[in-house]
């Protein structure tokens, strides 16, 4: 076991966290309960409406919203269990582990929100859950992800080689920043892109949540990734480094098939293709962001996906839930 940094260190206290040496993790926690939020606050009532109704939503609007349901709700669990029974073990520093507490803690909520949408629109949860495995574009990407980290749940490995930290750095690539910085993305455009809409507005607000929550999520993951290397010096290597793009090359080409099975005969002003490039426009700057050359040079096609990163919750609070509280007696004001 290594004696300093931020893995497997016999010279911390995992249970003494001042004075804390990585103060970019507390930031990071401190951010994630700033956004704090549950399912439940977010009205699904329109949404039940114009589900049930006939001639509100198009086959293609009502494939985009299931084949989404059916990917997220299980892929959250995958990287819960990630966080969990992986990167906490081998990540000692008390802060980070801080940190990581917070992350499976929303993962939960993530959880929560799927089976609140299932629940409010009436859909049959053996289909929805079983999507992963007969659905072949969701299942191709959780495959990837399971192969890509299955290597560290082996309750043997330890990050004690260069070899072994390379691979820790994979697998933390594999789901920080494949699967929550790239799978998940072509997704949430398509829900907010149907929100843009005024369709499905309760879901397009419960994936905002989750997209922020996820730009956190990211940003931790490169951080602690990015420190691994800067303290392992030796495992960064060209070779390495090719490898990894490539592996990211690979993801995308998986993501830009999910993109056209989803959403095939595009929806309103939006086609498949865009869905494509904005996977690859997000993939360079994930690229950049591990501090690897962009492959694709496209540019962002939906600009609005940054303002659902920035939704502020004091805006949901009285826009969408100020009545609830009146009706309830409850709401005060400071």
């Amino acid at each position: 076991m290594a004696t300093k940094g931020i893995i497997n260190n016999s010279a911390v206290d995992p249970n003494k966290i001042l004075p804390m040496r990585y103060l970019w993790a507390r930031q990071h926690y401190k951010d994630g309960v700033a956004n704090n939020w549950t399912p439940e606050e977010i009205s699904m009532q329109k949404d039940v409406e114009q589900w049930k109704l006939p001639n509100v939503l198009t086959e293609t609007e009502r494939r985009l919203v299931l084949w989404n349901l059916g990917f997220f709700s299980t892929a959250e669990s995958l990287t819960a269990n990630n966080i969990v029974l992986t990167v906490y073990k081998h990540v000692t520093n008390p802060e980070c582990r801080q940190y990581l507490l917070r992350q499976a803690y929303e993962e939960a909520v993530h959880t929560d929100t799927f089976i609140y949408c299932c629940d409010s629109l009436g859909l049959d949860p053996e289909y929805i859950y079983g999507m992963y495995e007969t659905i072949p574009s969701i299942k191709e990407k959780d495959d990837f992800v399971v192969e890509l980290t299955k290597s560290i749940l082996d309750p043997r490995f330890e990050t004690d080689t260069t070899e072994n930290i390379q691979q820790f750095l994979h697998d933390l690539i594999g789901f920080y920043v494949i699967m929550e910085g790239i799978f998940f993305y072509a997704g949430f455009a398509m829900m907010l892109a149907l929100k843009r809409q005024n369709k499905m507005v309760g879901i397009g607000e419960q994936f905002e949540y989750i997209m922020r929550d996820e730009s956190v999520h990211l940003a931790f993951g490169c951080d602690l990734i990015n420190t691994i290397k800067e303290e392992n010096p030796g495992v960064w290597t060209p070779e390495f480094q090719a490898r990894i793009v490539e592996l990211i090359k690979k993801a995308v080409i998986l993501e830009k098939r999910y993109a056209h099975d989803a959403c095939p005969q595009g929806i309103l002003g939006i086609n498949a293709e865009q869905f494509c490039d904005y996977v690859e426009y997000i993939v360079d700057r994930r690229l950049e962001r591990i501090d690897l050359p962009k492959v694709y040079g496209k540019a962002n096609p939906f600009n609005w996906m940054s303002q659902a990163t920035d939704l502020s919750k004091e805006k949901n609070f009285f826009e969408t839930r100020v009545t609830e509280y009146q009706t309830a007696g409850s709401l005060e004001w400071e």
